[in-house]
């Protein structure tokens, strides 16, 4: 494995671990004089167009809908079964009256107060939810640190008793034809060096377009947690670099947040579907677009080489849209 920042390189012999791999290169990122090596594609140099939301009246739809692309929606620290949070899910279900998204990726914090009793998996997540469960919607999920261990076997979490886990999206024929997607979850609250090779070594082989990895804690973002993501950052950014990932979805920080592009990643923290920390963002260098005054939820659509983003608040309010172009025009 090599490094690869502004000309200078650093080899590795292969028979170094994947997690020393990750530390090594990891902090030669942070100090800013190593990167993690990509091969030098097209996907080098992506770029992201943001539109104007000020004028869009509530429950506009931004996002193509185009017949053969990949849709689906995101929440993140949802479940505490407040007003709150149904008033989000009730924002999904009519949003996907129009934009048919087949499932729901869940950043953690699923389940609030733990450990979880069948009470809480009801009253937290099958009854705020009920529309989109009982219309076939898959939930897939990933751990938080308020999450219960035990969740990894509620079958309505599809995690199917493994804490890091990756699939293809459950779309028709055509989509997955027109559009290959991967998605990959992982438990940052344990990147214990088992987890670190599986996720190498399954990007690795996926031939995959687009590569989408979700997981709780942020790897950048202005909030609170700004100091601790410089850890996770540490851990999994270079194998994110170095095998291809696009896209990186998190919650944790009670709000939105889109950065800049880091190393060609765009990253979204979407931390608000049922928690909210207003004043908790701060500007930042590498932060895009930043809001904490309303819950939130995501919708995005994926087609060829676009993914389109919107951020919706509870009450069908657009703060942010926009298309991520894998290559630059």
């Amino acid at each position: 494995m090599a490094g690869r920042h502004r000309g200078v390189q650093i080899a590795l012999p292969a028979a170094v671990p994947v997690r020393i791999r990750a530390a090594i290169v990891g902090l030669g990122c942070l100090l800013g004089s190593v990167a993690c090596h990509r091969e030098a594609t097209p996907r080098e140099v992506p770029i992201v167009r943001a539109i104007a939301v000020e004028q869009l009246s509530p429950g506009a739809l931004t996002l193509p809908n185009r017949a053969t692309s990949v849709k689906f929606a995101i929440i993140g620290d949802s479940g505490r079964g407040t007003k709150p949070q149904y008033d989000i899910a009730g924002q999904m279900a009519a949003f996907r009256e129009r934009f048919r998204f087949p499932f729901v990726l869940m950043l953690g914090d699923n389940l609030y107060e733990g450990p979880a009793s069948p009470d809480d998996y009801r009253k937290k997540f099958e009854e705020p939810y009920r529309e989109l469960l009982d219309e076939g919607v898959t939930f897939y999920a990933a751990l938080g640190n308020h999450d219960d261990p035990r969740e990894v076997d509620y079958p309505l979490f599809h995690m199917h008793g493994q804490r890091y886990y990756s699939f293809s999206p459950p779309e028709d024929l055509l989509a997955k034809i027109a559009t290959r997607v991967e998605f990959f979850a992982i438990d940052s609250n344990n990147l214990d060096r088992a987890q670190l090779r599986w996720l190498d070594e399954r990007l690795a082989k996926s031939h995959a377009v687009w590569k989408v990895c979700f997981f709780h804690h942020p790897l950048h973002t202005s909030g609170r947690y700004r100091a601790s993501s410089m850890w996770y950052r540490f851990q999994l950014e270079p194998l994110l670099v170095a095998r291809g990932v696009d896209v990186a979805f998190s919650g944790h920080e009670h709000f939105y947040e889109r950065t800049q592009l880091e190393e060609g990643i765009q990253y979204f923290v979407s931390g608000g579907a049922g928690s909210l920390r207003p004043g908790d963002a701060a500007p930042a260098s590498e932060v895009a677009l930043t809001f904490d005054r309303d819950y939130h939820f995501m919708l995005i659509e994926i087609d060829g080489d676009e993914l389109h983003f919107q951020a919706i608040t509870r009450t069908g309010r657009t703060i942010d849209a926009g298309t991520l172009h894998k290559r630059a025009a």
